[in-house]
């Protein structure tokens, strides 16, 4: 079984900007207070294009907002790597989504029925759906299998607060304990937005985080040397997640702080680095009050595009008077850093 990383991640914590050398990780336990209930929706498919399959079938998740995404492979054999031992493989091809049991969920299975029936007509790829009503902590017991520490940029280590990590010198340690509710913090526009910022935060700059979900990027802005942060988000159980992230890495919730909003509701502040790791749809919008909200030249960081509908960002960011300064594409995700103009 494999684990596909899941795009706007979002919950997380540091220790201020201090750089760790040669420092022994131990894992650290959190306890959450309020426990969720999911619903485990299993693809199972058989085609000749597994790959592309894999793919489709995976989009559809990411597009309900779901993380935790896994893959079921026969053909990828894994060997536990504290143990050494052989896991058991499983009998078929599977995407697995994980579904929170609420109000919402009845109406997600179906928009996920209706479009793996369009993938049976428009690509051919057969498929049936098995669905398991689960706890929380029996899925996090799997997930921690497939979680390891991992460097997602020149010095930031995503690391499960499960795992043991020998830092290197100049290393910095972003501790998480993801739940279900949102991704690892590795995917492809997180490794990104946290390299951009290493690049472009200087020390002692405020930083807004529109879109926080797991916290991951406050998190690493304040170990990068940022002064103060805030970080918003629409869904309460994510600037909940995000406070938590904040103390388990032992962030200041004075200088760093967490809010239930829309956009930029209620922000009267203005940030040297404003970043929002969201969709194509939702940075656009964003972009039309950005400026109110960045100060003197401040920069602006832009993730959650696919390739083909950034230039549709590129063109508003520069209708609204930003400068680009560099844009990254890795595996067909896109991420751009845009300056105020005067």
């Amino acid at each position: 079984m494999k684990f596909l990383t899941y795009h706007q991640s979002k919950r997380f914590i540091p220790k201020c900007s201090k750089s760790f050398t040669n420092d022994f990780y131990e894992p650290v336990n959190i306890q959450r207070k309020k426990r969720m209930k999911w619903i485990e929706a299993k693809v199972i498919f058989d085609v000749h294009n597994h790959q592309l399959a894999t793919d489709l079938i995976a989009n559809i998740f990411y597009d309900l907002e779901l993380s935790g995404v896994v893959l079921e492979d026969p053909t990828v054999a894994l060997t536990n790597k504290e143990t050494s031992e052989a896991e058991n493989n499983p009998d078929h091809c599977a995407v697995i989504g994980y579904i929170p049991k609420n109000r919402k969920a009845e109406r997600k299975q179906g928009v996920l029925e209706e479009k793996l029936m369009r993938l049976k007509k428009i690509n051919q790829i057969q498929s049936k759906i098995v669905y398991r009503k689960i706890d929380e902590e029996d899925w996090a017991e799997s997930w921690k299998t497939y979680f390891w520490p991992q460097k997602i940029s020149h010095r930031v280590v995503i690391k499960p607060t499960w795992r043991k990590y020998i830092a290197d010198p100049g290393d910095i340690i972003i501790e998480i304990d993801p739940g279900m509710a949102f991704g690892t913090g590795t995917h492809p526009t997180t490794a990104m937005c946290i390299t951009m910022i290493e690049n472009y935060l200087k020390e002692g700059a405020s930083f807004l985080d529109m879109g926080t979900g797991s916290g991951i990027l406050m998190v690493a802005a304040a170990k990068l040397g940022a002064r103060n942060g805030l970080g918003i988000d629409k869904d309460e159980d994510a600037t909940n997640v995000a406070r938590e992230n904040l103390l388990l890495n032992n962030i200041q919730t004075g200088h760093f702080r967490v809010k239930t909003g829309k956009l930029f509701d209620g922000v009267e502040e203005k940030f040297d680095l404003v970043v929002a790791n969201i969709s194509t749809d939702i940075v656009v919008i964003l972009l039309e009050g950005v400026r109110k909200v960045l100060a003197g030249s401040g920069t602006f960081i832009c993730s959650g595009m696919i390739k083909e509908n950034h230039h549709r960002v590129m063109e508003k960011m520069d209708d609204v008077g930003l400068e680009i300064l560099e844009t990254r594409i890795k595996e067909g995700w896109v991420t751009i850093a845009g300056r105020k103009n005067s």
